[in-house]
């Protein structure tokens, strides 16, 4: 017996020391408080969570039980401050969820995805809680708050009203089951469609299957093979491969074959179809905005928003498609007539020609293509660019810091500093794709900005891309999309870098969804400006920059097929309002109503057994649920904000500071309206768009 109670004891003993030992049980202690990824196992996030949800579920209660009258100090401020430790298991783990994944950690995040969701219902549906949130709220003009304090008091008070506080004790049941639910099913929407695009592999043995690809095309697919243990080619679905296969290879039935699998993703039956997942994700959002007393998802969800309601949405949507739609047929009868020429006669354009024939359009046009463009946009060359567009606009200074731990051998740390050499934030940069990173590109925060005790934290943020990666013989030379993808993202990132707000709830990013691609979208149009290329597009083994003469094609390129690109994102915008603008539950097939929601903006023939929806992840697991008409809505902003650049000077500091203090410090501290009036002089309109797209309204 006292062998076995000896043995009861170490056994505690030990456990109470993993317990210690789990790296997020405490501040990091690393430098500016970095994620010590070194530390991190996969064996410590459930215990972190289960530990971190306690502790947290006591700090509320602390708020709950509290016998001082509601105040924003001892209510709204004491619960943007609880939560320290899950705020810090969480952003890790489903950043890595994410960049790093594997099926350990999707394992983790369905068992954990319940839990967390009833934490979260506890806390919101707490009536005595939200008591105290509202007499806060009803007195936020009166008690003496900052501004700040009031907007921060009212999304609070708005999350609570979201998430089911207003409703009775059978409502709060009923949304509490709904919650859980949908959590779960937007998860495995995500896990499914990592999964698929993961399985695919097309590998070419023949030499003739390569017709039409760039020597940088087969040199990554060489790369790709041998990497999996394979000889030969190997093409799948990832951005770098797919994009490019589809359009340089002049093998059809290639493209055929590549098209048809990406274009099946989540609709091809089998463990990994998200057909039932869509129509549970959207009855579920809808029967969640009824339950709140809205008649759809849309109408729930844009109060929060500039849109403000669906009727706008599709103002937008419908005034873009009318003005866009001339060009946009026009370009697809362009490119058909170019490819019945190319072949030699009659040519039906099936989806999986689009890109290769109007490649050779553009190419016959303005002498420009990928190839060209390559070689000058050499991956630490095109950092150099992007970085140094900071520091000419904002004056920052960014500096590799090795002492800082990565999450990935290929990723990298930076210290940023701001224009008087003060340390601003950590940016965290994450380039090519691998099996356990998720598709596209994002821009992402292990920590907020926020203030406290008169202390500016600084925060911590990341942009994780798909980019072509080096081979043997070549560095990662980047696609001219690819370029201005990393604009973007970096957008994004400059926005969480340069915050400046008290609370992090209102920092940074967290803003209304059609405001935050403002930021962002802006940044891309520095790429066709010759006096911004010629800073850093040098050719990476001459050292020379870029020719004049293919700068101005580039220039001259740039509004290329902008009808069929605008016409591409309106079908996404259309298809997402489609599914949250329903009014009553879903039951039909997914592939007809997707078809049926994109009518307007049909362009080419649609392939009976394709899907968007089933790999949709930006809506169905990514946030935009009713939200992706949000870049459009940016983008007219976008254009009238550069409008102001290009009659100022497009490195102009008196621009560039007001659009720093007006638009990327500001966070959520004040409406967005309001703010863009204030760096623009007036509302947005559409009619820069226009004129920067060569449309005439």
């Amino acid at each position: 017996m006292k062998k076995i109670l000896l043995t009861i004891s170490c056994l505690m003993v030990m456990m109470t020391a993993c317990v210690k030992e789990n790296p997020f049980s405490k501040p990091f202690n690393t430098p500016y408080g970095t994620v010590p990824f070194d530390l991190i196992k996969t064996e410590h996030y459930e215990p972190a969570f289960e530990k971190a949800m306690e502790e947290h579920q006591s700090e509320i209660d602390a708020i709950i039980v509290n016998a001082q009258a509601p105040t924003f100090s001892n209510t709204i401020e004491a619960m943007e401050y609880s939560g320290e430790m899950l705020t810090r298991v969480s952003s890790v783990f489903f950043n890595m969820l994410n960049a790093e994944s594997n099926d350990e950690m999707m394992e983790i995040s369905q068992r954990l995805s319940p839990k967390l969701s009833e934490h979260s219902n506890n806390i919101n549906l707490n009536e005595k809680l939200f008591d105290r949130v509202k007499t806060v709220y009803d007195t936020r003009h009166t008690s003496g708050l900052t501004p700040e304090q009031v907007r921060l008091t009212e999304e609070y008070y708005r999350n609570f009203e979201n998430s089911g506080a207003t409703l009775s004790p059978g409502g709060k049941e009923k949304y509490r089951e709904l919650s859980m639910e949908l959590s779960k099913a937007t998860l495995e929407f995500g896990q499914n469609n990592l999964r698929e695009t993961n399985a695919f592999e097309m590998l070419l043995t023949d030499e003739a299957d390569l017709a039409g690809l760039s020597e940088s095309l087969i040199d990554a697919a060489v790369a790709k093979a041998k990497s999996r243990g394979k000889e030969g080619w190997l093409i799948d679905l990832s951005a770098p491969s797919y994009i490019g296969f589809m359009k340089y290879s002049s093998r059809r039935d290639l493209r055929e074959k590549l098209y048809r699998s990406y274009s099946k993703k989540g609709v091809g039956g089998g463990e990994f179809d998200n057909q039932e997942n869509v129509q549970k994700i959207v009855n579920l959002r809808l029967e969640i905005a009824r339950l709140l007393g809205y008649k759809s998802y849309a109408e729930y969800s844009l109060r929060n928003s500039m849109a403000k309601n669906e009727t706008a949405v599709f103002g937008l949507l419908d005034q873009l498609a009318e003005v866009f739609g001339p060009a946009a047929r026009q370009e697809v009868k362009d490119v058909e007539s170019f490819a019945s020429q190319m072949e030699g006669g009659e040519f039906h354009l099936q989806p999986w020609d689009w890109s290769y024939y109007a490649e050779k359009v553009k190419d016959s046009r303005f002498d420009l293509n990928d190839e060209m463009t390559r070689p000058y946009f050499e991956l630490e060359n095109v950092k150099k660019g992007v970085f140094g567009l900071a520091t000419d606009l904002y004056g920052l200074q960014f500096k590799k810091n090795t002492n800082i731990q990565v999450y990935h051998t290929e990723v990298e740390a930076y210290d940023v500093l701001d224009e008087n050499g003060d340390f601003l934030a950590v940016l965290y940069t994450d380039f090519h794709p691998r099996d356990g990173k998720r598709a596209g590109a994002w821009m992402t925060s292990f920590k907020e900005q926020y203030m406290r005790d008169g202390k500016d934290s600084r925060p911590h943020v990341s942009i994780v891309m798909n980019f072509t990666r080096p081979t043997e013989t070549k560095p990662a030379l980047l696609t001219f999309d690819e370029v201005e993808t990393f604009l973007h993202e970096f957008g994004h990132a400059l926005h969480g870098m340069l915050a400046k707000s008290t609370y992090g709830t209102l920092s940074g990013t967290n803003v209304y969804r059609d405001f935050v691609e403002l930021p962002s979208q802006i940044m891309e149009n520095w790429l066709v400006e010759k006096e911004y290329l010629d800073k850093f597009a040098f050719h990476y083994q001459t050292g020379e920059k870029i020719p004049s003469a293919l700068l101005q094609k580039i220039v001259d390129a740039s509004n290329f097929n902008t009808g069929y690109l605008t016409f591409r994102q309106l079908s996404f915008g259309y298809l997402d309002m489609a599914w949250h603008s329903l009014e009553t539950p879903f039951e039909g097939e997914v592939r007809t109503f997707e078809q049926d929601a994109m009518v307007r903006v049909k362009l080419l023939p649609v392939m009976s057994e394709a899907c968007i929806s089933t790999s949709f992840s930006h809506i169905f697991s990514g946030g935009y649920a009713a939200g992706y008409y949000s870049y459009k809505w940016s983008e007219v902003m976008d254009a009238d904000a550069f409008s102001v650049f290009k009659k100022n000077g497009i490195f102009d500091k008196e621009t560039a500071h007001s659009f720093r203090i007006n638009i990327l410090e500001k966070g959520n501290t004040e409406d967005p309206t309001i703010l863009f009036k204030r760096f623009r002089g007036q509302e947005p309109s559409v009619d820069a768009l226009l004129r920067r797209s060569g449309i005439n309204n």
